[in-house]
């Protein structure tokens, strides 16, 4: 039986695609008075070419953006902390989020958080989108001095849990962070379709979180009957 479930958030649980687009529009018009021979336009499609899909740091995205566009009314650094203070509320969730939370509830299922970032950053977008009381344990990278795809942050969730790798389910969108470090700790796995990444070979693939508890109860009914 599968007696837990792991998350991750950006990409799983967070539609952080939509949720940047969200901010970074809305930090245009909060600081366009500074740079105003910068269009909407171009601030946002440069910044989330930079972003590079949330996988590098904003205190390199900042200077970058600042010193092409020539931005000298401001520091870079004002930006970064804007980003820092009003991104959670432009958090942005996939459909059926609390549903499927939820029905594993429901099931008796344990859960678990696994996600790389700053810490109070991201408790924040987790209390933003209503989750963070749904789960048993949250692991966050800056806080516990390790990251994905490291597998003692996968066993130590896994420890908070009491649950063995052979009863736990992990759902990630990274090919590597999520889906192959969990399953090289013995984890079942779920991939969070993202088209950015390809085909990823898991036990399970999904477009929709929806999908998530029917799966689970599918895998325990094949179990029972064995």
């Amino acid at each position: 039986m599968i007696k837990a479930a792991v998350f991750d958030l950006d990409g799983t649980l967070l539609n952080r695609e939509a949720s940047v687009k969200y901010f970074i529009q809305n930090q245009y018009e909060r600081f366009c008075q500074w740079f105003p021979h910068v269009s909407k336009v171009q601030y946002v499609s440069r910044f989330i070419e930079l972003d590079h899909h949330g996988y590098v740091s904003k205190d390199k995205v900042y200077p970058k953006l600042v010193d092409e566009f020539q931005i000298t009314a401001l520091a870079w650094t004002e930006l970064l902390q804007d980003y820092t203070e009003e991104f959670k509320h432009c958090c942005v969730p996939f459909p059926n989020l609390i549903d499927m939370l939820e029905k594993l509830k429901q099931n008796h299922r344990k859960l678990g958080m696994i996600t790389n970032g700053k810490g109070q950053f991201q408790q924040d977008n987790m209390i933003a989108l209503g989750i963070e009381n749904y789960f048993d344990t949250i692991l966050i990278s800056e806080w516990e001095g390790m990251k994905k795809p490291e597998p003692q942050i996968f066993k130590n969730a896994l420890n908070n849990l009491g649950v063995l790798p052979s009863e736990s389910m992990f759902v990630g969108d990274h090919p590597e962070k999520d889906i192959q470090a969990a399953q090289n700790v013995g984890m079942k796995t779920i991939w969070k379709k993202d088209d950015y990444w390809g085909n990823v070979v898991a036990d399970s693939v999904v477009e929709d979180l929806g999908e998530i508890p029917t799966i689970l109860e599918k895998l325990d009914e094949r179990k029972r009957n064995c």
